[in-house]
């Protein structure tokens, strides 16, 4: 039992942190970023890219949060800013489009052949029982840390307090002198590198490969929908929930359904509860969980 809260832990940590970052930015331009989910590939690659370089690997993922936040950025003011002007369904379109030619890219520049950060290789750690691995339980804590510290910033200080502003009211919000522009540029770039982090612990527990993004854009979505989207610390709860619903998919034992004493569903069948969670969300919360924060919103 502590095995499949161990591995719901660290699903929800590698969830969270991309989901969190696409509902916070989703609450001030209103649009559904696609593209959102190829920050955590690009974030996976140039952390990857500074450990072989001779980079330590803390120092490596830091270079990679700055840099895949200034990309989110650069997006947004080139690209995002003008495709809302003709409205939120021209946006996210465009966002599909940034996000194919994001992965045309890294596909040319990075091949589609897997890779691997470089560690030692080491015994798993063994709690009450269970196992985790060293870059688990680091995956683990570098999430509760990041999302600790952003809902600090949410909730005490100025940025977190003009964003909350800006999201509720955004015309009383600039009659108050709020820059909107320069907030939604801030999240942007605290957005991408948030997704850098994801992108970096989701492939520090399994691989580094071109369809990293694609394999998270449904459970990152159906964990953002489910919380709430505009409400980012809702995407948490509802990143737990996906995580709860794709391990249980592969930890269950339906043997008694067909008369065995053991018998699972095949790992491919994940996919499946992260649709059934989307669709039954759609049907009957299309709010979200936390529906009163997003409808104020």
């Amino acid at each position: 039992m502590f095995q499949f809260f161990l591995d719901v832990l660290i699903r929800t940590a590698d969830l969270a942190l991309v989901a969190v970052g696409l509902s916070a930015v989703y609450a001030l331009v209103k649009f559904p970023n696609v593209a959102h989910v190829q920050y955590a590939v690009i974030g996976a690659f140039l952390t990857l890219t500074g450990q072989r370089l001779g980079l330590p690997f803390a120092v490596a993922m830091v270079a990679s949060c700055l840099l895949t936040g200034a990309l989110a950025v650069l997006l947004n003011m080139l690209v995002f800013r003008r495709l809302l002007r003709s409205g939120p369904a021209i946006a996210m379109i465009g966002s599909l489009a940034v996000s194919m030619v994001i992965v045309a890219l890294v596909l040319g520049i990075a091949g589609s052949r897997p890779q691997r950060f470089e560690f030692d290789i080491v015994a798993p750690l063994v709690i009450a029982g269970a196992r985790v691995s060293h870059a688990q339980a680091y995956s683990i804590a570098v999430a509760i840390t990041v999302l600790s510290l952003f809902t600090f910033v949410l909730y005490r200080t100025s940025l977190g307090r003009s964003m909350r502003a800006l999201a509720s009211n955004p015309a009383l919000a600039e009659a108050t002198g709020i820059n909107s522009a320069g907030i939604t540029n801030q999240i942007s770039f605290v957005s991408g590198a948030l997704a850098a982090v994801g992108g970096t612990m989701l492939a520090m527990t399994g691989d580094v490969h071109v369809n990293l993004g694609t394999d998270l854009l449904l459970p990152v979505f159906a964990a953002a929908i489910l919380g709430g989207l505009g409400s980012p610390l809702g995407a948490v709860a509802g990143a737990l929930l996906i995580a709860i619903a794709e391990t249980s998919v592969t930890n269950l034992n339906f043997g008694w359904l067909v008369g065995q004493p053991l018998a699972f569903l095949p790992v491919t069948y994940i996919s499946a509860a992260s649709f059934i969670f989307l669709l039954v969300a759609l049907l009957f919360k299309p709010y979200g969980l936390f529906d009163r924060e997003v409808r104020r919103v």
